[in-house]
């Protein structure tokens, strides 16, 4: 098994490379294992497939970072590849207590993680621009000289702030503030993403998988980003393999499913971390 600081140098290759990469959302073991054996060469956590998971929604109020880290570092256990971690807001307001995830999360395995700028209040969804400056540049002091890539997230469009003037001054400070990734879920069009590369220096995280439209690993390229990663959409397209299971079982009494269904020996072959084919 490679040691930390062999999965920090490959992450932080893949940020350096040209072109971009895509980080796959693992939510448990089992799942990363199989992204792992598939050939992924990074993976991250995702607070949605985790929440599904425990039968939870996904939300900073329904999680906490105990439960986070611990699913972290089963992720981190189970695949021999860099793993970075959704941390939500760090489970915290001011920035010392949002940076005091760091530690947990470097103990824990992980060479990086997403920290964002949302609040989990609907009242107010977004912290103030200078106290989430403040948050990610405690949360950079915390990782300083600890092989861990920070991504700090401006989340206005995934709130009802579909500004983008405001979203780039945000990634500009949190680059200012020494982020190494940049991250603005839900960025409506491709102009809005080339806009958002262009503004920052820093390599520009983008998810797809979401509602919305879609676009290839090489037209995001093209715009400029460095990295893909899919969020809970993993999660959800396998909790939709279930529904649709279920549904003819009740609805029509039938199990055809199990024709697309992964067979058992193939699941165990992942298991083991073999892969599908051997």
């Amino acid at each position: 098994m490679p040691t930390r600081q062999e999965k920090f140098d490959a992450f932080a290759r893949l940020h350096a490379q040209e072109g971009c990469f895509v980080i796959a959302n693992a939510w448990n073991a089992g799942s990363a294992k199989i992204l792992d054996a598939l050939g992924f060469k990074a993976l991250a956590t995702t607070s949605a497939g985790l929440a599904f998971a425990i039968g939870e929604r996904d939300s900073s109020n329904r999680l906490d970072r105990e439960t986070m880290l611990a699913n972290a570092k089963e992720i981190v256990d189970a695949t021999s590849l860099p793993v970075s971690a959704d941390l939500e807001n760090g489970f915290a307001e001011s920035p010392e207590d949002c940076a005091s995830i760091i530690g947990g999360a470097i103990a824990a395995g992980l060479v990086g993680c997403t920290i964002e700028d949302a609040t989990g209040n609907t009242d107010k969804p977004i912290y103030d621009f200078e106290l989430a400056v403040d948050r990610i540049s405690a949360c950079v002091e915390a990782g300083r000289g600890q092989n861990f890539l920070l991504t700090a997230r401006s989340e206005n469009y995934l709130h009802g702030r579909p500004e983008l003037d405001d979203t780039i001054r945000r990634l500009q400070a949190f680059e200012k503030a020494g982020a190494d990734v940049l991250y603005a879920p839900g960025l409506p069009d491709l102009a809005a993403i080339r806009a958002v590369c262009e503004s920052v220096n820093k390599p520009v995280n983008v998810v797809m998988g979401l509602s919305g439209p879609t676009w290839s690993v090489g037209v995001l390229a093209q715009a400029g980003v460095k990295r893909i990663s899919v969020g809970g959409s993993f999660a959800r397209a396998a909790l939709g393999g279930l529904v649709r299971a279920a549904e003819e079982v009740l609805n029509s009494g039938t199990f055809a499913y199990a024709d697309d269904a992964l067979p058992h020996a193939a699941a165990l072959r992942f298991m083991a971390g073999k892969g599908e084919g051997g």
